[in-house]
């Protein structure tokens, strides 16, 4: 797949059933084969709940920066199929409305062709020049250690690691937090 051949647009509502298609595959890799847990469900699970559907649904609807409010751009490939998705959404406590929490994924098939820098590129002009957030924040897997890898090339710092935040399937993960300052960025 090549990388020039992938458009990044928001996701609108018409989009959402094809979103959520592109989703329930992404999240059916989620630990298994050599993919590491990438979101703190088991393996085993189904994914995509309803509740995730209705969190995405109810986000996109909303107008920004209205509470509840959540942005979701899709990589389509040169067949119109989402390849990778990034997402802001804002956090739920009052008074910080100048930061936004990032969620993403890049289907398995393609990885490491520099999308995921492309989709973080995305966030940050949208975040730093439509919505005046200032900082944006993730919460990822310690051992997801590619995922980390991008977020700290990306100038993502770490904030700290919450140890034993879930127990999946017997296993205790860690829980790292990382923000990046956009107003520290060059123009």
């Amino acid at each position: 797949m090549e990388e020039s051949k992938v458009e990044i647009r928001l996701i609108a509502e018409s989009d959402l059933a094809k979103f959520f298609s592109y989703l329930r595959e992404q999240l059916a890799e989620n630990g298994r084969g050599d993919n590491p847990l990438f979101q703190p469900l088991s393996p085993e699970s189904d994914g995509l709940t309803e509740e995730m559907e209705l969190g995405f649904s109810s986000g996109v609807a909303k107008v920004f920066p209205q509470s509840g409010w959540r942005r979701v751009w899709g990589a389509f490939d040169n067949a119109g199929s989402i390849i990778g998705h990034i997402d802001l959404r804002g956090h739920g406590e009052k008074y910080t409305q100048h930061r936004a929490l990032l969620g993403m994924g890049v289907h398995s098939d393609a990885r490491r062709m520099g999308l995921g820098r492309k989709l973080i590129h995305t966030v940050r002009q949208w975040a730093k020049d439509e919505a005046g957030i200032e900082w944006i924040d993730l919460w990822v897997l310690s051992e997801n250690l590619p995922a980390i890898a991008l977020y700290q090339a990306s100038g993502f710092i770490k904030n700290g690691e919450v140890e034993d935040m879930f127990r999946i399937d017997g296993s205790s993960y860690a829980f790292t937090r990382m923000s990046l300052n956009l107003c520290s960025l060059a123009p």
